[in-house]
């Protein structure tokens, strides 16, 4: 059984086409990384991936529950999908480990005691145990980043997606945030990470999904696929960016 499976999934504004019937399956304990140029409906995808933004048409399933399906439980089936952001999106009057035992306590009812248990547990996955007490305007942005993915794991979700989640941050901390993305892979995480890094990529990714114009245009092996894409739109956009 697959982790998260779109079927024709389309996204229209107007007469403006997002998203055109996209097909992907991500199995689990696959990392998959999504490339592509800005404005090829990347983040769209993920959004819709866990009905942040409603599909115009399409399917998209969960395991083997159906998020689009009518009366579908929405808010539980997207609680199983954790999502990191380009923006931290931390609540800025709460601590760091406030920030990550709020969702469980409230959302799944989990004690407040077993909540900061875990809280600490996750803060110091992340490398930020000493910074549990700190509130966002304390941290750096790659401390804030990790914090927010520290918050998402937090539900025990069954798959990670990450929106760019480097692209706010200066380069020299880029690493920090690069470093736990690479640890929950090696733990087995079910990732989709739309990304610009293509050394990470390269290094993590299990496959490569090239998008553009809305289209899914090339997957496949990202070693190979970085080195050799088959489709023209994708070896003119590799060749600005790598």
């Amino acid at each position: 059984m697959s982790a998260i499976r779109a079927e024709g999934l389309t996204k229209t504004y107007g007469t403006h086409t997002v998203l055109d019937r996209i097909d992907l399956t991500v199995e689990r304990g696959e990392v998959v990384c999504v490339i592509g140029p800005s404005g090829s409906g990347k983040s769209t995808l993920l959004r819709c991936l866990n009905l942040l933004e409603v599909p115009t048409a399409g399917r998209v399933f969960i395991g083997d529950d159906e998020i689009t399906a009518p009366g579908a439980e929405c808010n539980a089936m997207r609680a199983r999908l954790g999502m990191v952001f380009q923006s931290f999106n931390l609540f800025p009057h709460k601590t760091a480990l406030e920030n990550v035992t709020m969702a469980p306590v409230k959302v799944r009812g989990i004690s407040r005691s077993d909540a900061r248990a875990k809280g600490i547990e996750l803060l110091t996955r992340v490398g930020l145990a000493d910074k549990a007490g700190e509130h966002p305007s304390r941290l750096s942005g790659g401390q804030q980043q990790r914090v927010a993915i520290a918050r998402a794991l937090a539900m025990e979700p069954q798959a990670m997606l990450f929106d760019e989640a480097t692209s706010a941050l200066d380069p020299e901390i880029v690493s920090e945030v690069l470093d736990v993305m690479r640890q929950l892979a090696a733990a087995g995480m079910t990732m989709v990470v739309v990304t610009h890094e293509m050394g990470f990529a390269r290094e993590v990714g299990d496959r490569l999904v090239f998008m553009d114009e809305g289209v899914l245009v090339e997957q496949g092996v990202p070693a190979e696929m970085l080195a050799n894409p088959g489709e023209e739109r994708t070896r003119k956009f590799l060749s600005k960016v790598l």
